[in-house]
Order: C-alpha cells, then sequence, then structure tokens
C-alpha cells in the first residue's frame, strides 16, 4: 500500500516556529506519511506558486498549521514576498477539495482559531507539546483510515444495558485469538482445541499468538487442560465473550 501523500502548508513565523514544522513532518515521514514539505522539497530558484498548485492537486490531504499570524494571512488573502509566499492564498485553496484540508492547531494555549473557510471544520490540537503523541494518535488514525475503534453493527437486542456496551478496538489480539478459538472449537466435537490447531488459524507471528494468548487467559476467557499444557478450553467467560462480541451468534 502507499503511503499517503500529505502537503503541509504553514507560515514562517519564526526560526523556532520553522524548526517546529520541520520536526513535525519528519515525525509523519517515519511514522508511514508520505510528507512533502518547502525545506526539503524546495530549493534556491524553485518557482514557489507552482510549487503549492502541483502539491495541492497531488496530496490526498493538505496539512494546515494554523498558528495565529497563518490564519490572519489566509483570511487576509495575502501572499506576501520570498518564504512568505509559502501561505496559500485565497486563490490557490479554490482549486482543492475542501474536504482534505485538515487544520492543524498551534497557538497559545487556550485558543484554537482557523481560517473563517474553515470554520466548521473538526481540527486536531498540537499546542501542548505534553499531549504531542496523543495528537500524533489522532491525525495518523485517520491519514491512515485506522479508527481506534470499529463502528458496532446494528444489534438486535433493543434491551441490551449500556454497561460494557462500548465499540470494540480495532487493533484488539485478544480478539483476533478468540476468533481463532472460536474457529477451532466449530471443527472439533472436543470440550478443548490444540495449540498447534488455533496456531494454523492465525495470520500473526508465533510469538504474537503467545502473548494475547496469555492475555485472555490473564482475563478469565480461557483456561488450559490441567496436565495437557497445549490444550485450551473455553471459560464460561470466554463463551459470553464470543457471544458479546458477535464473534459466534446465538
Amino acid at each position: 500500500m502507499n503511503p499517503p501523500r500529505v502537503f503541509i502548508s504553514y507560515s514562517h513565523d519564526s526560526a523556532e516556529h520553522k524548526k517546529w514544522v520541520l520536526d513535525f513532518a519528519s515525525t509523519l515521514r517515519n511514522r508511514g506519511i508520505d510528507a512533502a514539505l518547502d525545506q526539503w522539497d524546495l530549493k534556491p530558484g524553485d518557482d514557489l506558486p507552482h510549487f503549492m498548485e502541483t502539491q495541492l492537486e497531488s496530496a490526498q490531504f493538505v496539512l494546515m498549521i494554523c498558528s495565529n499570524r497563518y490564519v490572519e494571512k489566509a483570511n487576509a488573502g495575502e501572499g506576501g514576498v520570498g518564504y512568505e509566499k509559502m501561505i496559500m492564498t485565497s486563490s490557490l485553496l479554490s482549486k482543492i477539495d475542501n474536504s482534505k484540508v485538515i487544520p492543524i492547531i498551534r497557538q497559545p494555549a487556550g485558543t484554537h482559531n482557523v481560517p473563517t473557510f474553515l470554520s466548521t471544520k473538526l481540527f486536531v490540537n498540537f499546542s501542548n507539546d505534553n499531549d504531542l503523541e496523543f495528537s500524533f494518535d489522532e491525525l495518523l488514525r485517520h491519514l491512515l483510515d485506522a479508527p481506534l475503534f470499529e463502528k458496532p453493527e446494528v444489534g438486535a437486542n433493543p434491551f441490551k444495558p449500556m454497561e460494557n456496551s462500548g465499540p470494540d478496538r480495532t487493533a484488539d489480539g485478544i480478539k483476533e485469538v478468540m476468533k481463532g478459538v472460536a474457529h477451532c472449537f466449530n471443527k472439533t466435537s472436543l470440550s478443548y482445541i490444540k495449540f498447534y490447531d488455533l496456531l494454523s488459524t492465525m495470520s500473526m507471528h508465533r510469538i504474537t499468538v503467545d502473548k494475547y494468548l496469555l492475555d485472555a487467559k490473564r482475563s478469565g476467557l480461557l483456561t488450559t487442560v490441567k496436565n495437557y499444557p497445549s490444550c485450551i478450553q473455553l471459560t464460561k467467560d470466554g463463551r459470553e465473550y464470543l457471544f458479546e462480541h458477535q464473534i459466534v451468534e446465538l
């Protein structure tokens, strides 16, 4: 799968801000995003407006680093001179799909201003350096189309209690192991399954399966047969887990 391509638009407010944007873009590239940035994609003599138009048209997403100065310039449609011209003007903005623009807030704590034309859009706040990892996680999950939670199927029980009814995580190792367990039990009349049968159904590495199998045992979903550590049994809680997570239909 090709990495998603993003264009980072920002204003050159200060050397400190420019360095922060460089670190931000470098982190995205290190984590699987093809980030385009003037600081490594432009060289002296290049045509700045052409660079911006080309990047805007080819990018899947445009990340607008919304410092207060950036917002002021975007609202005023300013172009400026030299590197200041890296700000997206209203004429360039009219050429791109509005739905692929993501505001990135980088402002003093307590403010989250965005350009007027993006006033209804959800943003990702990178203003608090102590929360950067949470912000990166939120942004990367959107760029990589990897939401934290699965959207639950529409259920048939209108009286299911709210307690413990939250959605499953998309990357849930225990759930994947329990799917494998359910598959193996469907192919045997015994009250247990064998570890190597489970392993043959899993796409995970052997060590990863070991890890999540141990987690499932610690959660009380599975247990081993006495004197036969390679044989796995479902507990009562494990059977309920299969039903609650719609791995097995009642």
